[in-house]
């Protein structure tokens, strides 16, 4: 009889897990469909109001001269043996020095940091990636290429090509979602972690799950999952939609922040208008759902994340909850009327945030001695 019962418990368990998945990718696709026919009514009312101006768009064949700024550092490439990817970055600052790496976000390139490569090369030895499908980075075309172990691994990978086994990491958006995952699976190389607008991956599903205002606000995760079909939305009306991203009032940049420049956007439109490019950088979403939730959540290293106030696609709460899964010194500071792009926004706020954190490990360790 025991063993009757045994085997029974066993069944509904095995059966409501099932029931648990089938209900979570049921939402995933349901939630994908929804997120297509709201995009396409918004195709349809594009055509019927500009006919001739909704399918064009054009390459940007120049770069503009900020990208060839030589106060924000030398362009170098490294070809990863193990991969064989090519990645093209920026670095800054003395050889030898501490190594400041830096990981970009959606959608975004090296360039988002250039605040950040000139106020931190004094100190360090600082390197802004093309992360794997975007800049000047090789673009695998197949989003299986994307999974967080392979993402994970080229940072390892480019932290001992440039000759070091440790970096301070820091990561905005996606590539704070990244920093989170190198700081738990290689603790040892993360002498302190900075994330800016980005909570912890764990806690993004944990909380995207509960609070529908959180899943509305992330449907764009949804939406990316369709082939081609957002690589079109991002490109018609000349990539209206892009530039939407930084300038508008819902999502871009605050009227307190930094604004872009009119040669800064021209930047990111030449970045991602590159064929390819928005495949590249779409397929990190393709390739999410398949690899949450995480087996190990830890993290050990010094954590400082920083937030801006009016982030249009994460909600505040997240980061508050992003303590529960740090095993070290815990700061976070929320910045007043700043956007998501953070370190664009509001990169003095940021800069001195950063270098507070920076001293005061410095600051316990003369202490301890």
């Amino acid at each position: 009889m025991a063993r009757v019962l045994q085997y029974l418990l066993l069944f509904l368990m095995s059966l409501a897990l099932r029931i648990r998945v089938l209900g979570y990718w049921s939402l995933i696709y349901g939630y994908c469909a929804l997120c297509t026919i709201v995009a396409l009514l918004k195709l349809c009312w594009n055509i019927i109001l500009r006919p001739t101006a909704t399918f064009q768009w054009g390459v940007r064949e120049t770069p503009p001269a900020c990208l060839n700024d030589t106060s924000l550092g030398t362009h170098c490439y490294v070809r990863i043996k193990e991969s064989g990817l090519r990645f093209h970055y920026v670095a800054a600052g003395e050889r030898g020095k501490p190594l400041m790496l830096f990981l970009h976000g959606f959608p975004e390139f090296w360039f988002s940091w250039r605040y950040q490569l000139r106020e931190f090369k004094s100190e360090f030895r600082v390197v802004a990636v093309d992360m794997r499908g975007y800049g000047e980075s090789d673009l695998p075309l197949s989003s299986d290429s994307y999974s967080f172990d392979s993402l994970v691994t080229d940072v390892k990978d480019i932290v001992e090509y440039l000759g070091y086994n440790r970096c301070c990491l820091v990561g905005h958006d996606w590539g704070g979602t990244i920093a989170w995952l190198f700081a738990i699976h290689y603790p040892e190389m993360v002498t302190k972690l900075i994330v800016l607008n980005s909570p912890h991956p764990s806690v993004f599903t944990d909380y995207a799950l509960r609070h529908p205002s959180q899943l509305l606000k992330s449907s764009h995760f949804f939406f990316y999952q369709l082939p081609r079909f957002p690589e079109l939305m991002f490109s018609i009306n000349d990539f209206k939609a892009l530039k939407a991203l930084f300038t508008s009032r819902s999502t871009g940049i605050g009227r307190k922040g930094r604004l872009l420049t009119a040669e800064d956007l021209e930047a990111y439109l030449y970045a991602l208008s590159q064929p390819g490019a928005l495949t590249g950088a779409l397929n990190y979403y393709r390739n999410v759902f398949s690899s949450l939730p995480l087996s190990k959540n830890h993290v050990r290293s010094p954590v400082l994340l920083l937030w801006g106030e009016r982030d249009a696609f994460f909600e505040q709460e997240m980061a508050e909850a992003c303590r529960l899964y740090i095993r070290n010194h815990f700061r976070l500071n929320i910045i007043s009327g700043a956007s998501h792009w953070l370190q664009q926004d509001q990169p003095d706020i940021v800069n001195t945030l950063i270098w507070t954190f920076l001293k005061e490990g410095e600051g316990r360790k003369s202490h301890r001695n």
